[in-house]
């Protein structure tokens, strides 16, 4: 009997053995895919990207004050976003302190299919989310709260398209439970950038043998 239950374990090892091969054989490598998102259509966005800067206006003239703006923005990862920061600084109003403070942020696609999204980080410590609509000559932002905005407050800005290289924005503000004023406003042009020496027309002078 020990003999025979003997020869019944190496059997089973056997086939067992066998099977295991078999299936490893069979068995296809898994391959594991990540479905990506469509890349946004920026293309209603196209004629910003590039640096900006201006003055400051008076809201109710129009005519240009004390005050500086820097506004620039550039595709970033794979044109999957658009990267956007802002320099502002202003001098003290009737009814706010002088105000001095640059933020960044990305605008992505929106998660409703309509619009983009904008999560902005800002010098002061605040991160915000706004709900940005785009077309071929205005862009406009509206505040969606975020994980840390300014308590109580609402931002919200309107960028004007006036010419091929120029544009107005408009900031307006919300203290708590109160209604938007003009916060600040200004026109901006295009950043030209000097040409390179390396891209001078002028050539060289030969050198002498």
């Amino acid at each position: 009997m020990t003999v025979d239950r003997s020869c019944w374990l190496v059997l089973l090892l056997v086939m067992a053995a066998s099977s295991a091969g078999a299936a490893q054989k069979n068995k296809t490598p898994a391959t594991y895919t990540i479905p990506l998102p469509a890349r946004p259509d920026f293309s209603a966005l196209d004629w910003m990207i590039g640096e900006w800067a201006g003055h400051a206006t008076d809201p109710k003239t129009g005519k240009e004050r004390e005050g500086t703006l820097h506004l620039t923005l550039s595709y970033a990862l794979d044109k999957r976003f658009i990267r956007i920061g802002e320099e502002v600084e202003l001098p003290a109003g009737d009814s706010y302190p002088a105000l001095h403070e640059a933020w960044s942020g990305f605008i992505g696609a929106s998660a409703s299919g309509q619009g983009f999204t904008m999560r902005a980080f800002s010098s002061k410590g605040f991160i915000t989310q706004y709900h940005v609509s785009a077309s071929a000559s205005q862009l406009r932002f509206d505040p969606e709260g975020g994980a840390n905005p300014p308590p109580g407050w609402l931002f919200r800005r309107t960028i004007s398209r006036i010419g091929p290289e120029y544009f107005e924005e408009a900031v307006e503000a919300a203290p708590p439970g109160g209604t938007f004023f003009s916060y600040y406003s200004g026109k901006l042009t295009a950043v030209l950038k000097a040409p390179s020496p390396a891209s001078s027309s002028t050539p060289p002078p030969a050198a002498k043998p």
